[in-house]
């Protein structure tokens, strides 16, 4: 069943993404199709995710499966916000990014363990892949974002530029993530230092260090956009820069350590 619940994930989520596809090129589809195919991919994956997650032994946040739970999450947030923003397009990155990773869960090499975590760090495990996914979705936005701010200095008004908001709408979109994002990881990086025995453990001081150096970079760009007005294309360029930081922290450190371990 869950080999079943992948396949169709994959398919579902292929189908609404091609789907976006030629709605970005002028040929749009009846009423909310893509976003209804959308939706049945993640319930679908969620059933997956669930599999490939918990196994006998406890809960398996190997490299792949840790990827396929972050896509899941990040285009939950991306369908979710869809119903209030036109950000349908993003669908074109992130659902496509959802299918690889959920058939490399299933299929991929196996390269963690399963464990069983208590309470405290299940938090903290939580809040950071929360964490991580918001900041995917505000990267995702960012260059977005960019390429609407681009086309408009060219006074390109067609194709992309034509089916997204207004760039103030866009702008304000990506700050509401990033400060979702940074009190997420404020959450992570305190239940870290509480229920982690030593954060700054050989196997973890990259990760810790590099997490604390994404949050750095980020509350700058926000208290540069609440102080000094920053616009957007200083934001892309920071935002796309922690997300750099935190993904090397985040997948990084786990495909070395789990190459290694293996």
């Amino acid at each position: 069943m869950f080999i079943i619940s992948t396949l169709l994930a994959i398919f579902l989520y292929l189908i609404a993404a091609f789907l976006q596809f030629r709605v970005l090129k002028g040929q749009p589809t009846k009423g909310k199709v893509v976003t209804l195919l959308a939706c049945a991919a993640v319930l679908f994956h969620t059933h997956s995710v669930y599999g490939v997650l918990h196994q006998d032994d406890g809960i398996n946040l190997g490299f792949f499966i840790a990827g396929s739970l972050v896509a899941w999450l990040v285009a939950t947030v991306v369908i979710i916000s869809s119903f209030r923003q036109s950000i349908e397009n993003l669908f074109i990155g992130v659902l496509p990014m959802a299918a690889i990773t959920a058939a490399l869960s299933m299929w991929g090499p196996d390269l963690g363990t399963a464990k069983l975590f208590k309470g405290g760090l299940i938090i903290h495990i939580l809040l950071s892949i929360l964490a991580y996914s918001i900041f995917t979705v505000a990267t995702f936005q960012a260059f977005l974002l960019a390429k609407q701010d681009q086309a408009l200095k060219q006074h390109h008004t067609r194709g992309l530029v034509a089916s997204l908001p207004p760039l103030q709408t866009m702008e304000r979109l990506l700050f509401d993530l990033l400060w979702i994002g940074i009190i997420l990881l404020t959450a992570s990086l305190v239940t870290g230092f509480l229920f982690v025995d030593n954060l700054f453990a050989q196997h973890l001081v990259h990760k810790t260090l590099l997490s604390i150096l994404a949050w750095v970079l980020y509350a700058v760009l926000l208290w540069g956009r609440t102080v000094l007005g920053w616009r957007s294309h200083r934001a892309v360029r920071w935002t796309v820069s922690g997300f750099f930081l935190l993904m090397l922290g985040f997948f990084g450190s786990k495909l070395v350590l789990e190459i290694l371990g293996s």
